[in-house]
């Protein structure tokens, strides 16, 4: 998994990082965590950041990502990482879209912390660290037990920085909506942003979290087989019949009853052929008897009228001797 968390100065990133990476087993990668771990080792980057800061200015974007694409390098961010509070620009998000794709594992998702500016000033304002075991309190919204002392190791250092009052934040706050507010538009075009309302109690806020990262990635990297002995067992259950309906269910259809069955589909086209040769007879009869009545009728009108010219040829053969007689 590689995700980048996005928010203000005070709205939780840093502690919901660091529940993510014990969660899911990778590293928490934090710009200034990396910066200070590399100035104590002497490192090469170290070195040019001691050099920076002892001169009083602020460390370039170069620096910062050669910083970061060294650790996302490391064999312990193989895994995955979470970036926490990088980066923030778009330059650095840019040049950090290019490392990542030089290594072949581009970022999965990027989850953006909303919430309201008054209440990142009543976070960053009242807020207490431990100085042994590096826990987080706030004298508004989550005390200790016990005033000063520390609920996990009971240490009694607890200690507010002296930067963290209203002042600075909101130069913060204005500084963060300048420069890293855009890159919420930049992912947004990628599809990998996913908004998170970081109001509430820190564990109703994780398991929100933990439920976008298993609906957005966990499922393509790896499909949860339930174990055997965790899988419900299904009891089926008959319908109480009778031992006659039992075993007539029970019976397999055997040869002689497919037989049976087609001979009965077969039979039942045949018993209309003899309605369809009867139909048959009836019209051809019709016809039939029509054609020799017509035939006659006309013979006999035809035959007639020969016959009535011959008499009339009769009686002028006879009529013309009669003539001739007179004549003579």
């Amino acid at each position: 998994m590689r995700i980048v968390l996005l928010g203000a100065p005070g709205s939780g990133k840093g502690t919901q990082a660091k529940m993510m990476a014990q969660k899911y087993k990778v590293p928490q990668i934090s710009t200034g965590d990396i910066l200070r771990a590399a100035v104590a080792e002497k490192t090469e980057i170290g070195k040019k950041v001691s050099a920076i800061m002892e001169a009083g200015e602020l460390v370039s974007d170069d620096i910062v990502i050669d910083a970061v694409t060294d650790r996302l390098r490391a064999n312990e961010s193989r895994r995955g990482f979470v970036l926490d509070g990088f980066p923030r620009n778009i330059p650095q998000a840019q040049e950090l879209d290019t490392r990542l794709g030089w290594l072949g594992r581009p970022l999965q998702l990027v989850l953006q912390f909303a919430l309201d500016n008054e209440i990142v000033i009543k976070r960053v304002t009242g807020r207490l660290s431990c100085g042994e075991c590096g826990a987080i309190y706030n004298r508004f919204f989550s005390r200790p037990n016990r005033s000063g002392v520390c609920d996990k190791c009971g240490s009694k250092q607890l200690s507010h920085r002296t930067d963290d009052n209203e002042k600075t934040v909101r130069a913060r706050l204005q500084t963060y909506d300048q420069d890293t507010a855009p890159l919420s538009a930049y992912y947004k075009a990628q599809h990998k942003l996913r908004t998170i309302q970081a109001s509430g109690e820190v564990e109703q806020i994780f398991s929100v979290i933990c439920e976008v990262v298993d609906i957005e990635i966990r499922p393509l990297e790896k499909k949860v087989i339930a174990p055997k002995s965790a899988r419900p067992q299904v009891v089926a259950t008959k319908p109480a019949t009778s031992k006659k309906a039992e075993k007539k269910a029970a019976e397999k259809p055997t040869a002689a009853t497919v037989r049976k069955a087609t001979k009965k589909v077969a039979k039942k086209p045949e018993a209309n052929k003899p309605v369809a040769k009867k139909v048959a007879k009836k019209v051809a009869k019709k016809p039939a008897l029509k054609k020799p009545a017509a035939k006659k009728a006309v013979a006999k009108k035809v035959a007639k009228k020969p016959a009535a010219k011959k008499a009339v040829a009769k009686k002028t053969a006879k009529k013309r001797p009669g003539k001739k007689r007179q004549a003579r």
